[in-house]
């Protein structure tokens, strides 16, 4: 089976090709300031082009539905939604978490996904590998990192994405030796690895939504007008 990832939930915009037998044939991952709307279809034409595969080929469309941006959320689902309407495609939709959680294999540590929510607020969910798979273990959520972290403070944890990244120092000020990091290349999403989580789900095209977790800013705007009114 041949399955196409598409990931534009955060600032990276990834496409993949993900061959159920032979693994990866190709992946385009950028992170640049042009919107995700000016690229994901360019980027899925170039690998198609340069992989020398046609979209007829693939079998399923992997997407990413979030928590993250809610313009790149809804840029990434209506491409895949729109590539899957025009011809025969399974389409699967992944939680952006659980992807960047699936970006590591080591199995002596909770893992702990991070996605940016600005002004140290976080998207978060709690992970460990068992008997080779991996597991969730708490809710997905949001909230503020510090108060996240004063609980996991005397547990050693892999720390992974975006939110990782840009917020490492208050990291490793709370939960001191504690906390583990990768390689900033090995802890953002990859469509590649998107795709190979999906192998063996498939969603409703019709039903299948964003998971957005928290309130986009005209939900909030709204709310405090009727209240107002």
């Amino acid at each position: 089976m041949l399955i196409l990832g598409i990931d534009t939930s955060t600032n990276i915009g990834s496409v993949g090709l993900y061959s159920t037998e032979t693994g990866l044939i190709g992946e385009m991952t950028i992170n640049i300031k042009k919107t995700h709307s000016e690229n994901i279809m360019v980027q899925v034409d170039s690998l198609l082009k340069i992989t020398g595969i046609e979209i007829k080929d693939i079998d399923k469309i992997a997407v990413s539905i979030g928590p993250g941006s809610f313009t790149g959320i809804r840029i990434g689902v209506a491409a895949a939604k729109g590539i899957v309407s025009s011809g025969e495609f399974k389409i699967a939709g992944i939680n952006e978490l659980d992807l960047i959680a699936g970006m590591s294999t080591e199995n002596d540590v909770e893992i702990c996904a991070l996605i940016d929510a600005r002004k140290e607020r976080v998207y978060h969910c709690l992970y460990r590998y068992k008997n080779g798979s991996l597991e969730r273990l708490e809710e997905y959520a949001v909230g503020e990192l510090r108060e996240y972290l004063k609980a996991r403070k005397d547990k050693k944890t892999l720390y992974l994405g975006d939110g990782a990244i840009k917020y490492k120092q208050l990291i490793s000020e709370v939960t001191k030796e504690n906390a583990k990091f990768a390689k900033n290349s090995l802890t953002l999403p990859r469509a590649s690895v998107l795709a190979e989580l999906a192998e063996k789900q498939e969603d409703n095209l019709y039903t299948m939504e964003p998971f957005y977790l928290s309130k986009t800013q005209a939900e909030r705007q709204k709310e405090e007008k009727e209240k107002k009114n």
